[in-house]
């Protein structure tokens, strides 16, 4: 390997990326990750369930991972990747400014994008007061008026509150409330429930092209999502040397199993250097 190659590139510096990267870090390989600071979870007030990180701010996490990098001598960029190219013995990076990287391998850690319901105002209150997760956001919203769009979930978000009413998605216009904060559901009559919290049907997709260019497969389609990464249960995708951890596969959305999921790409990772995986 020459000065000019890493050993690991890590595309995304959220949970599963920078879980990745510590352990890579710690076995002394050459890494870098790339961080286009577009993580999903930025919105939020703070991380819910995260045994010794509950309530922290995500942006303040990802900080602290930082910090924890630095000391293992793991580079850590802002930088968005444009385009991939599988050079046979290396992948070859192309960043937003023309820089080309190189690796032996990469991780991608990329994320997905979410995509809420169509419903006008859901959007910008995305993470905040309109959420996909009652475990992650229900403790913030406990005891409020609440709200969601089907059986399953308003079981669920009774957990958290008495006053749950169950909407038919195709009967609200809009959702009303100051910034990012829910006050009422407003259905097409013009009736306004109040509702300071609402669980939503979402989608998720790739935030790059990143992986069709290299190659990798995606798996079969979910009632979530049509383009997810076909995963090992280490991470490895159909592309020899090209592995993945995070929402980009099957796995449920959560910044525990992002963190899991990162961790065992790493390891993946290190031992494939060692000619002792595949």
């Amino acid at each position: 390997m020459d000065d000019t190659t890493y050993e690991c590139i890590v595309v995304g510096g959220g949970a599963a990326g920078l879980s990745a990267a510590l352990l890579l870090g710690r076995a002394r390989r050459r890494t870098l990750v790339l961080d286009a600071g577009e993580q999903s979870n930025l919105p939020a007030h703070g991380i819910g369930g995260l045994l010794g990180h509950d309530g922290r701010p995500p942006a303040e996490l990802y900080r602290i991972g930082g910090e924890e990098l630095a000391r293992y001598g793991v580079e850590v960029r802002r930088a968005v990747v444009t385009t991939g190219k599988d050079a046979g013995d290396a992948f070859e990076l192309t960043l937003g400014d023309g820089e080309m990287v190189v690796a032996e391998r990469v991780i991608l850690a990329t994320g997905m994008r979410y995509e809420p319901a169509p419903i006008p105002g859901a959007e910008e209150r995305w993470g905040t007061s309109v959420f996909h997760c009652p475990f992650c956001h229900g403790w913030e919203v406990r005891d409020r008026p609440l709200g969601a769009f089907d059986e399953h979930r308003y079981e669920l978000l009774r957990l958290w509150s008495d006053d749950v009413t169950l909407f038919d998605l195709d009967d609200v216009a809009e959702l009303r409330g100051p910034g990012a904060s829910l006050t009422h559901v407003v259905l097409e009559d013009g009736t306004a429930v109040p509702c300071e919290g609402l669980l939503v049907p979402f989608t998720l997709h790739q935030r790059t092209t990143l992986a069709a260019d290299l190659g990798a497969r995606f798996a079969p389609p979910t009632p979530i999502t049509d383009d997810a990464l076909e995963l090992d249960p280490l991470g490895r995708t159909s592309v020899d040397r090209l592995y993945a951890a995070g929402d980009v596969g099957v796995d449920p959305p959560s910044i525990v199993t992002a963190i899991a999921a990162g961790m065992n790409a790493g390891r993946a990772v290190v031992v494939d250097l060692l000619g002792m995986g595949r």
